[in-house]
């Protein structure tokens, strides 16, 4: 079988991360454990997952002419995601500052930096995404980019995963092009503008969604009557960053390779949980064979 053609519209960071005991309060000064500097954003971290997950990966995006912008580039060579039209944009590159504690929860600031420049998709941009059989896209660009990326799919007939992170106002023309919306509690809660938990009314907006809930695992619901709680993997969290891009990548992998979506989001559980043993973002991501002894050890007992 030909891996999957995924093509992943998004932003990419270099991620400062630094260890302590306990995060911060506001105005005060924590002593830290550790320090890494890894390649990230939500973008480029899907876009490693997918490639890592078996598929075939492109990603769209802008980085920086600074030193973090060829770190970006090479992490994403070297995880055999294809760059050839990643663009470049004079200045910074996007950074996201990082603080995670012992129990491996964290806190995150992102500055976009070039990623405010991806704007205006090309022609080769907007046929990338039609030829592809499934794009991700995220929250971490602007807006409109994110509307054109998912709209060229709709024209293409590609499907459209939307990871809407961070939390903002879906615009109706994005929503109207989303096949599958994958969120966590809180950005849930913003979408609905709902004190509690409403599928119904995220069914109400796309017809098919995936609710990240940490460690009490993923809940599917779909316009069909489809509705399952499917559990988490059980393993030892060293750092929680970029559990959801791994989720969020593998997924897309397993849909485009056909699978029934309920074992696409169990497959995808065991990407975020294989992801969550190692500190740091795009260095964390799981190995296909990582996943596929997650999910062996946890769904096929």
């Amino acid at each position: 079988m030909s891996s999957p053609r995924i093509v992943v519209a998004g932003s990419a960071n270099m991620d400062l991360v630094g260890l302590a005991a306990r995060l911060p309060l506001p105005g005060e000064t924590v002593l830290g454990d550790d320090f890494v500097m890894t390649p990230g954003g939500k973008g480029a971290n899907q876009a490693i997952a997918a490639a890592r997950a078996g598929g075939a990966c492109t990603f769209l995006g802008a980085i920086g002419s600074d030193a973090f912008g060829v770190t970006i580039k090479a992490r994403l060579n070297a995880s055999e995601v294809d760059t050839e039209n990643l663009r470049t944009s004079y200045g910074s590159s996007g950074v996201a500052v990082i603080m995670v504690d012992r129990a491996g929860e964290n806190s995150i600031m992102v500055s976009p930096g070039a990623n405010s420049s991806f704007a205006g998709l090309s022609a080769t941009e907007t046929a990338i995404i039609a030829e592809c059989d499934v794009l991700v896209c995220q929250q971490e660009i602007p807006v409109d980019t994110v509307v054109a990326a998912a709209q060229a799919a709709r024209e293409g007939n590609t499907r459209v995963i939307l990871n809407a992170a961070p939390a903002r106002d879906l615009p109706p023309e994005l929503v109207a092009a989303v096949d599958l919306l994958v969120v966590n509690e809180n950005e849930a809660l913003a979408i609905t503008g709902t004190p509690e938990l409403d599928m119904a009314g995220l069914l109400a907006v796309v017809p098919r969604v995936v609710l990240t809930m940490g460690g009490a695992g993923s809940w599917y619901a779909d316009r069909e009557g489809r509705d399952e709680r499917i559990p988490a993997c059980a393993v030892d969290v060293a750092d929680t960053t970029a559990a959801g891009d791994a989720f969020t990548g593998a997924l897309a992998v397993a849909w485009g390779e056909g699978r029934d979506l309920v074992d696409a989001v169990r497959w995808a559980n065991a990407a975020g949980a294989a992801c969550v043993r190692k500190v740091g973002a795009s260095n964390s991501l799981p190995s296909r064979a990582e996943i596929d002894d997650l999910y062996g050890r946890t769904f096929s007992a």
